[in-house]
């Protein structure tokens, strides 16, 4: 695709994913307070998932429906567990879960055949390196364990760093304990992040380090970035750009890592792969 045309394309899905954000609201209506320059900021937000979401649809081997649904898939399962931690710690809030969860949710299902339509009909190219595929179970399974636990390692080492900071806000919230803590990170949102950047890497088909990098860069774009540009009904500004400097950082050096780990090898490290090409 030349690059007018994509751009063109791409700005089709964020004009689409802005309306039905918009009828979303109107059909689920959620009260609470009124934010400062809101829809702006969810422009912007929604523009950059929409271009980091072009990035890894021009990249993948994936056509048709299965583009689409990989691709509007990423972002809702991102806003699935984000919503998790959040019930979890923000106890004290009348926040309207459900509502919030289905004005975000909606959008981003519906644009899957946009997406299949827009990105999916290129002709075929070259299929890319499967990175579960390409391991034995005991590879898989020891592999799986690192990118798990380096996401509660990096998770902890962040929050303590920025604990400080957020102290007095989160003085005011019941915090879960921490049981709670390690439990949510460990056995449900480090696994569903590490297969989200496992489908990330096969998307994108790269080489190792170049891959690791552009993982860990992705991943952050859509897990960190995006959602925290957006004013929050809960976190004060001073908070959420705390919360910002701590999710961007640890989620890059995850991404980075898990790219990293799952990999592409040199073909001469690899004889099988080495014997097939």
């Amino acid at each position: 695709m030349k690059a007018l045309n994509i751009v063109v394309r791409a700005l089709g899905v964020l004009l689409a994913t802005v309306i039905l954000q918009a009828l979303s609201e109107i059909v689920i209506p959620i009260q609470g307070p009124t934010l400062p320059h809101l829809a702006q900021w969810a422009i912007l937000s929604n523009a950059l998932v929409i271009a980091t979401l072009t990035v890894l649809a021009l990249r993948s081997d994936w056509r048709g429906w299965k583009l689409g649904a990989a691709v509007a898939m990423i972002p809702m399962v991102i806003a699935a567990v984000n919503f998790l931690e959040g019930i979890v710690f923000l106890t004290h809030t009348n926040l309207q879960w459900g509502r919030i969860f289905s004005v975000m949710l909606l959008p981003s299902a519906l644009t899957i055949p946009l997406w299949a339509l827009l990105f999916g009909r290129r002709p075929e190219g070259p299929e890319h390196y499967r990175p579960l595929e390409s391991k034995p179970p005991g590879e898989r399974a020891w592999k799986f364990a690192v990118s798990d636990l380096s996401y509660l390692f990096l998770y902890y080492a962040a929050g303590t760093i920025i604990f400080p900071y957020v102290k007095d806000f989160y003085a005011t919230q019941h915090l879960p304990s921490a049981g709670t803590i390690v439990a949510l990170q460990l056995l449900i949102r480090g696994p569903v992040f590490v297969v989200l950047c496992l489908a990330i890497t096969r998307m994108l088909g790269l080489s190792r380090m170049t891959g690791a990098v552009a993982v860990g860069a992705i991943f952050t774009l859509l897990s960190g970035v995006a959602p925290l540009l957006l004013p929050s009904p809960v976190f004060p500004d001073s908070v959420r750009w705390v919360h910002f400097a701590e999710v961007t950082s640890s989620n890059f050096v995850f991404g980075a890592i898990v790219g990293w780990l799952w990999g592409q090898p040199k073909l001469s490290h690899s004889p099988a792969l080495a014997q097939t090409a």
